[in-house]
């Protein structure tokens, strides 16, 4: 297609999308009203509205609407297109997801049956009743998880990952590389530093960020009072975009609540209020199977961290109300997963009774809670906290344990963490594969959970930062690849996985910008 038919099938993608919008319904109200204002003249009707709608903010909630829409929508493809090519394009990435979709939805169903725990059921009025009273404090409640366990755990899916071939591929080809090294074995593009160097220049050795203590050219507290007073302008535009490219250097502690909602347009209006309280009279009406995954997950992670302990109900809170939430199943359009489909008990073996379970279309596994926890730190406000989570899952977090070719899926983060050890550590890289301990297999977890649970909470907060301002998890991947090059003198001397895995146990001493700043730009080439 030429631009010009990709941005008009753009254009009207987002109109309809948007029209079935309460922003849209809210906009259509404004300006019906401001039509019996004395300053809106009938013959420059047009523009005297569309002045009143700009001066009012309408325009701008607008915008923002808009911005948010282009991150979270398919790119502009033919119009002949399968759907299927549209989630993804690789074949062999869209059998390789189908089947471990039905290796996980079996798991989890013969999990039912082994327990005669029911997929779902109608709570008892005086269940209801008592969950109604604790809501604020499930924390407190210990009930017997020791038969459940989580459906499937990161390691299991990196032997999936790991057996991944691209039927179509002469390996043969690449003998004179080093692909042979590693564990993921498809070929994907991937940035080199070079690349990378260009993609990411606002984190380069001279631009101010926050989270690093010593600038060479400026003195931190000058720089970060001035930079707090820009983002103080930036909350007071309300522009999502210029939010976004303020988050590339850091957000301040007191600002990134408000920043982060801004960047991914989520709001806490009445009707996202009365959404949240609609998913939780859910939860509280229905037991479901895959609420008790959630409370062992939390009760394995979360509970066990120092860091995120204190948040166990809100977890809860959050984590039930999205397996309900039917809004998030919009996200499979451009995921390369599909929702699993169930047969709720009582509806006898008849495909055609076969609904989306859990009604959010995502089953939980080990360490998903891990995705809301440092969230906890900046929203007190249940409803708020769901809402930004619900918009980093959908935009960010469903890539990490979902099979695909997109440069922020995990098989891509993979293969970069990977390349960047090969073609910058590779006698590192060489010595943890002689003596059994593949890199990948030790960063694979921290990857998958984006560094959550594994770096201290300020620390995380600024990688997260740079993944709302690149509006991409590549950062993760090249973060990983740091964790090794700080760690390699040490890694050098080691024998063993065991060992390995001993030297890279803890990273919460870790600073995380100077990390990624000297991998990325002080490496040679």
């Amino acid at each position: 297609m030429d631009e010009g038919s990709e941005l008009s099938l753009t254009i009207a993608q987002i109109v309809q999308r948007l029209k079935g919008s309460h922003l849209h319904s809210q906009i259509e109200r404004q300006a019906k009203e401001c039509l019996h204002q004395p300053d809106i003249k009938l013959e420059s009707l047009k523009e005297d509205v569309r002045s009143f709608l700009k001066t009012s903010g309408w325009e701008r909630q607008l915008q923002n609407a808009v911005y948010r829409e282009l991150h979270v929508q398919l790119p502009p493809s033919h119009p002949a297109a399968p759907a299927e090519h549209l989630k993804e394009p690789l074949a062999y990435m869209r059998k390789a997801q189908a089947s471990w979709e039905k290796r996980v939805l079996k798991s989890l169903n013969s999990m039912s049956t082994e327990l005669g725990v029911p997929l779902a059921r109608m709570r008892p009025a005086a269940e209801q009743k008592e969950l109604t009273n604790k809501w604020n404090e499930m924390g407190t409640d210990e009930p017997d998880l020791t038969r459940f366990r989580p459906v499937y755990a990161p390691k299991d899916f990196l032997e999936v990952l790991i057996g991944l071939r691209n039927p179509n591929h002469d390996s043969s080809e690449d003998i004179g590389v080093r692909s042979h090294w590693g564990l993921i074995q498809v070929p994907l593009n991937v940035r080199d530093i070079p690349q990378l160097r260009q993609a990411y220049s606002e984190l380069n050795l001279t631009t101010g960020q926050l989270g690093i203590d010593d600038h060479a050219h400026i003195h931190p507290d000058l720089f970060e009072n001035e930079y707090v007073q820009v983002g103080k302008k930036v909350l007071l535009e309300q522009d999502s975009a210029a939010a976004q490219q303020y988050s590339r250097q850091g957000c301040s502690t007191g600002l990134r609540a408000d920043l982060w909602a801004l960047i991914l347009n989520a709001t806490n209006q009445p009707q996202d209020v009365m959404h949240y309280e609609q998913l939780t009279a859910g939860v509280i009406q229905h037991d479901l199977l895959v609420d008790n995954l959630i409370y062992k997950d939390v009760k394995l992670t979360a509970s066990n961290d120092d860091y995120y302990f204190v948040f166990e109900d809100f977890l809860y809170q959050v984590l039930l109300c999205f397996s309900r939430d039917t809004a998030v199943l919009d996200h499979f359009k451009y995921n390369s997963a599909t929702p699993p489909k169930s047969v709720i008990q009582g509806k006898g073996g008849d495909e055609e009774c076969a609904v989306v379970y859990p009604p959010n279309g995502v089953i939980p596994f080990h360490g998903f809670s891990m995705y809301v926890a440092p969230l906890c730190f900046l929203y007190n406000e249940p409803s708020k906290l769901y809402s930004v989570f619900r918009e980093m899952y959908i935009r960010y977090f469903f890539r990490l344990h979902s099979i695909s070719s997109s440069p922020s899926g995990i098989v891509s983060l993979c293969l970069q963490f990977e390349r960047l050890l090969q073609t910058y550590l590779p006698q590192l890289f060489y010595h943890l594969r002689q003596i059994g301990a593949q890199p990948l297999r030790i960063a694979f977890k921290w990857m998958v959970r984006a560094f959550s649970g594994y770096l201290s909470t300020d620390q995380l907060l600024l990688l997260w930062d740079r993944i709302l301002g690149y509006d991409s998890l590549e950062i993760v991947a090249v973060l990983a690849a740091a964790v090794f090059a700080f760690r390699a003198e040490n890694l050098m001397e080691v024998t063993s996985l065991a060992s390995a895995e001993a030297v890279l146990a803890d990273l919460s001493t870790l600073k995380v910008m100077p990390l990624i700043q000297i991998f990325l730009f002080a490496t040679a080439i």
